[in-house]
């Protein structure tokens, strides 16, 4: 018995009339149906192109991200997942690999194009602090540093180095803690400075519970290292803390 090609309808007796013809057109129709995603990057990227980011809400820009990870098959589904599980778009980008892969569908893939998207906005942050007076570009400072670990799940110290000018010399990581603690060392903090030849300090870590507002131990710990910097000419203009819901400046609210 000869096989029937899965593209070629069935045949239509004479007898069948306009039923069988019927028949024959709904399965070409089920054959040849489009599904409903195929077009739609298109569409999307052609909808970008056009308005940019304010022409798609962030389940699309989502989508966007996602189709690299996943070059064929329909993004949204994942996209709207994400949303739902993180609630926004700034906290997608910035959940950690083991969040990320705890939603259905998330692999390898998705989490570097999620990360690349974030690495890349937070280097382009860091170019606007970068050979300017860090003073007077605090508002993209305050930006960058909640960028950059307001919305992480451990406890970061960081420190800005700056010159007399006044401009960045160095932004280092010298501590990661746990939920709610960091160990700084303040000898390594002064020697450090030292070493770059660093004339002031900014001091940031965060706070993972999101609450940006110091501890009695964080206004203690950095009052000490006023007091050690200070003699060998090196100022801490500031401390802030960074967190979900906004930032703190001990500088601002004159605890140093």
């Amino acid at each position: 018995m000869a096989r029937r090609s899965k593209t070629t309808p069935p045949a239509v007796s004479a007898e069948e009339g306009d039923e069988g013809q019927s028949q024959g057109a709904l399965w070409e129709a089920a054959v040849t149906a489009t599904p409903h995603h195929v077009g739609h990057r298109k569409r999307l990227r052609d909808r970008f192109r056009k308005g940019g980011a304010d022409a798609l809400p962030d389940y699309e820009l989502i989508e966007m991200i996602l189709f690299r990870a996943l070059p064929q098959g329909d993004t949204k589904p994942l996209a709207k997942a994400l949303l739902a599980r993180f609630g926004s778009f700034p906290e997608v980008i910035n959940a950690s690999e083991a969040r990320l892969r705890e939603v259905a569908g998330v692999g390898e893939r998705v989490v570097d194009e999620l990360k690349l998207v974030r690495a890349a906005a937070l280097r382009l942050m860091q170019s606007q602090i970068t050979g300017r007076t860090v003073l007077g570009s605090w508002q993209a400072v305050l930006d960058y540093l909640r960028a950059a670990q307001g919305f992480d799940e451990k406890e970061l110290f960081r420190i800005l180095f700056l010159d007399k000018r006044n401009q960045l010399v160095a932004d280092e990581v010298q501590q990661t803690g746990t939920v709610d603690h960091t160990p700084v060392y303040i000898r390594e903090v002064v020697k450090r400075a030292l070493e770059l030849s660093a004339s002031a300090l900014i001091l940031v870590h965060n706070h993972p519970s999101g609450d940006p507002t110091p501890s009695a131990a964080d206004i203690d710990m950095t009052r000490q290292i006023v007091d050690a910097a200070r003699p060998l000419g090196v100022q801490v203009h500031d401390h802030i803390i960074v967190g979900r819901s906004g930032y703190f400046s001990m500088k601002g609210k004159r605890i140093i």
